[in-house]
């Protein structure tokens, strides 16, 4: 069945019932990346997604918790050769965890040489505060023609933009996102045929509750005003962007 919009970075396991989160990806027709942040998380993604229409799962090893989880790398690699899908994989840098970002390198780094190993691989890319080692990574061990790469949330200088799209990458972006000045500022230099959306769900909230599963319509529309288009074209240009990032892994 073909979607009617994308949700291509969400956290289904970590709303309160993951059954009726990936049930409300398939009522709504939303083509939806369930990321995962440890290895032991993606088996029961699996299971209970295994009926979905929609919704897809990713195998993770999230950079905030590779201090307490290196040692899931080697049933990540087990798990690799089961799933297309990567994510939420990447580096943060931020106060909170840049005592393990030597760590987290290694980690990331063998991740991505595993994946180029493989091919065929759809990443999606957490990169606070940095940016730059990402891209950086990603030039040395991951060819664009070995995987296609999303960067969640991606909060970098225009010249890091401008680098990544020439390497190919989408960018996928939420409505917390585009109420900053910094997001709105990407969002603007990212060209129209590399975006994505995304919840972030349950990390971003409308009013005093997460925003829904798969609900990306608000930011459809916050993306369509800030380019000029209709809400129904620009939701058919990501329909299309998403098409062809499946095709290009």
């Amino acid at each position: 069945m073909r979607p009617d919009y994308v949700d291509f970075h969400t956290h289904l396991d970590l709303y309160p019932d993951l059954a009726r989160a990936i049930a409300a990806c398939d009522r709504k027709r939303v083509a939806t990346l369930a990321v995962t942040t440890t290895p032991k998380a993606f088996e029961r993604n699996v299971e209970l997604s295994a009926d979905s229409d929609f919704v897809r799962v990713g195998l993770g090893l999230h950079p905030q918790l590779v201090a307490d989880r290196h040692l899931e790398l080697d049933l990540f690699e087990k798990l690799l050769p089961r799933t297309r899908y990567v994510g939420e994989v990447g580096l943060d840098r931020g106060p909170a965890h840049y005592r393990s970002f030597e760590l987290q390198q290694s980690v990331f780094g063998k991740i991505l040489r595993a994946c180029a190993q493989q091919g065929d691989k759809i990443l999606s890319l957490h990169s606070v505060r940095a940016t730059k080692p990402v891209l950086d990574m990603l030039d040395e061990h991951l060819p664009p023609d070995r995987a296609g790469v999303v960067l969640h949330w991606f909060t970098g200088s225009k010249a890091d933009v401008r680098r990544a799209v020439d390497r190919g990458c989408y960018f996928s972006v939420n409505e917390g996102m585009l109420a900053s000045d910094t997001g709105m500022r990407v969002m603007r230099e990212i060209p129209i045929d590399r975006v994505l959306t995304e919840t972030d769900g349950p990390f971003v909230a409308r009013g005093d509750k997460p925003v829904d599963p798969g609900d990306v319509g608000f930011t459809v529309e916050v993306i369509a005003s800030t380019i000029g288009l209709s809400a129904e074209a620009t939701r058919m240009q990501i329909l299309l962007n998403l098409k062809r990032l499946l095709n290009t892994g």
